[in-house]
């Protein structure tokens, strides 16, 4: 009955993730948003919005290692196996000066994070302060993209396109993207509900830690929606669309998905996601930005060895 519920709620969020990032778009679109702010409703809420329903349930029902876990599990899997895999299908273009001020702000949240591990928990205040940075950050993002120049405003044209083909919102009326964002809304929070009792049910039952599970099956669960998006825009060629993904969705998970949670539910920071997964997704935010400068681009031996990494740390954490 377990794996049933794992199953019908890693199959509830997928489809609901994509359907509440189609019909976000499909919304943006007709309102005349910003290419920017279109941009960041798929790569930032739209795909982390898995996330956010999973460590809200986690966090309500006592499963905080399972809440916590999710998100460094998510963001290390964003870096390492999500980006790693679509460099290897075809190298990743980092050029745009929009790509390395994403990767600082995902440095500086992981530091953010880091920094309060030391007080041993995330209050309701901290996660108001990370609120208050995710929105200050989107106003600097979104004052940069007015003030861009042309050359930059034909990227961020091309970005919105290849995002719109990718996720299908050419022919969808007004009426018909508002009912995707409340189906998707719908089924996320259906999926989060069954995914989260499935995952402490086994933990539970089999003596696994709630850390690991969340780390690793809720983790990747919650990921489909960006493993998805990248391997497919990856076939064809739309890199932007991949590494904008992985980045806005890093940045969401701390600052947005951990702010709102810790607003709900304070969480403690403490055992070992603590003392070594917390400073593995720091050394993966410090490692990406390298990546990114390095041509401008992250090639395919630079992917594989991100999914190199990535094995070895499934490998190493089942194995202690």
């Amino acid at each position: 009955m377990d794996i049933i519920l794992i199953l019908s709620g890693l199959v509830a969020l997928f489809f609901g993730g994509e359907w509440l990032v189609r019909g976000s778009v499909g919304v943006a679109k007709r309102l005349g948003v910003s290419t920017l702010l279109v941009s960041l409703v798929v790569v930032g809420f739209g795909t982390s919005a898995p996330e956010l329903l999973v460590c809200i349930k986690a966090a309500l029902s006592g499963a905080q290692d399972l809440a916590l876990g999710n998100v460094i599990g998510s963001n290390i899997a964003n870096i390492l196996l999500i980006l790693g895999l679509a460099a290897v299908i075809r190298p990743i273009s980092c050029g745009q000066a929009s790509i390395r001020r994403d990767a600082v702000a995902v440095l500086c949240a992981s530091l953010v994070l880091a920094f309060l591990s030391f007080f041993h928990e995330i209050s309701r205040i901290s996660g108001a302060l990370m609120l208050g940075l995710l929105f200050a950050y989107m106003y600097v993002a979104y004052r940069q993209d007015k003030k861009s120049s042309v050359a930059e405003k034909a990227q961020g044209q091309e970005l919105q396109e290849h995002i719109e083909e990718e996720v299908h919102v050419a022919g969808d009326s007004t009426t018909k993207s508002v009912l995707l964002v409340l189906l998707g809304l719908g089924l996320l929070v259906l999926g989060a509900d069954w995914l989260v009792n499935g995952a402490t049910s086994i933990a539970r039952a089999f003596g696994i830690s709630e850390a690991v599970i969340g780390l690793t099956l809720v983790a990747l669960g919650t990921s489909l929606p960006e493993l998805a998006t990248a391997f497919i825009a990856s076939l064809k060629g739309h890199s932007d669309v991949v590494i904008g993904n992985v980045l806005g969705s890093n940045l969401f998970n701390i600052l947005g998905i951990l702010g709102v949670t810790a607003l709900i539910a304070p969480l403690a920071l403490s055992g070992r996601i603590v003392e070594f997964d917390l400073w593995l997704m720091l050394g993966t935010a410090v490692l990406l930005y390298p990546l990114i400068r390095s041509g401008h681009r992250i090639t395919r031996i630079e992917g594989g060895f991100c999914l190199f990494l990535y094995a070895g740390y499934i490998g190493m954490m089942f194995i202690t």
